[in-house]
C-alpha cells in the first residue's frame, strides 16, 4: 500500500515539473505542489455553494491554497489555519481584526503568525468548510494523497474529535488538472476523502465517501506525539 502511494506521488511530482506547471517553491517533490493556475482553481472553488455558505473555513498552510486564504478573508470569512506540521497548533484569522490592505500578507504563513492568533482547538468556532491540499486525487471516488505525513488527516481528526467538524462538513481540494488520476488510490482507515475538487478549469464532485471521525490513536506514533505537542495534550 505504501509503495503504491509513493509511486503515484512520484509520478505526479515528475509530471508537474516536466510539464512546466510546477510553481514556487520548487522542486515540488515532497510538497503539496504549487502550480500555475492555483488562483484559477481557487476561483472555481469560490463559485461553489459550499464556499458561499461557509462562514468559517479551515484552510491548509501550503502555497497552492494561499489564494483561497486571501479570498476567504476578502469575503469576510474567518480562516482557521493549521501551523506547518501542526507544531504550534492552529491560528485564527478574523478579517475584522486584519486591515484589508494586509489580507494578502495575512494569507502567507509568516503573515498568518503576525495577524492571526493562536487558538486552543477546543475554542475553535464550528468549521463550515475544510480546504486541503493534495498531491493526487481521484475525481471518481474522492480518494486523495497528500505528501505522506498525514497532517490533513490529523487536523480533521482533531476537529471531529472536538465536535468542530462532522461527517456532513464538506472537504474540498484545489489542484491542477494534471493531479487528477484514475488510479485506485489505496486508502487506510484514517485517510480523508474529498467532496469537492476544484481545478483551474472546473469543479468536480466525487461520489461521497464516509469520512473518518476522531483521532485514530492506534495509528499515532511516539514520534508524532513528540513532534506535535497538541496531540499529547489531547491524549
Amino acid at each position: 500500500m505504501l509503495r503504491r502511494k509513493r509511486e503515484i506521488r512520484e509520478r505526479i511530482w515528475d509530471l508537474l515539473e516536466r510539464s512546466g506547471v510546477a510553481a514556487f517553491p520548487r522542486p515540488v517533490h515532497g510538497r503539496i505542489p504549487n502550480f500555475v493556475g492555483a488562483e484559477s482553481a481557487c476561483r472555481k472553488l469560490r463559485e461553489s455553494g459550499e464556499w458561499a455558505a461557509a462562514r468559517v473555513v479551515k484552510i491548509n498552510p501550503d502555497a497552492p491554497q494561499r489564494p483561497c486564504r486571501e479570498a476567504a478573508l476578502a469575503e469576510g470569512k474567518v480562516v482557521v489555519m493549521p501551523t506547518p506540521r501542526i507544531r504550534e497548533g492552529f491560528l485564527l484569522l478574523d478579517p475584522r481584526a486584519v486591515p484589508r490592505s494586509a489580507y494578502r500578507e495575512a494569507s502567507t504563513i509568516s503573515g498568518a503568525f503576525r495577524w492571526g492568533v493562536k487558538i486552543n482547538p477546543r475554542e475553535m468556532p464550528q468549521i463550515d468548510l475544510v480546504v486541503i491540499g493534495s498531491v493526487a486525487v481521484n475525481p471518481g471516488d474522492g480518494a486523495r494523497l497528500g505528501k505522506s505525513h498525514g497532517y490533513a488527516e490529523l487536523e480533521w481528526g482533531i476537529a471531529t474529535a472536538l465536535g468542530k467538524a462532522s461527517e456532513s462538513t464538506p472537504v474540498a481540494t484545489t489542484v491542477h488538472e494534471l493531479q487528477l488520476v484514475d488510479d485506485d488510490i489505496p486508502q487506510e482507515p484514517f485517510d480523508l476523502p474529498v467532496d469537492l475538487i476544484a481545478t483551474q478549469t472546473r469543479a468536480l464532485r466525487p461520489v461521497r465517501r464516509q469520512k473518518p471521525r476522531g483521532i485514530l490513536w492506534e495509528y499515532i506514533t511516539e514520534e508524532m506525539l513528540s513532534e506535535i505537542p497538541l496531540l499529547s495534550s489531547l491524549r
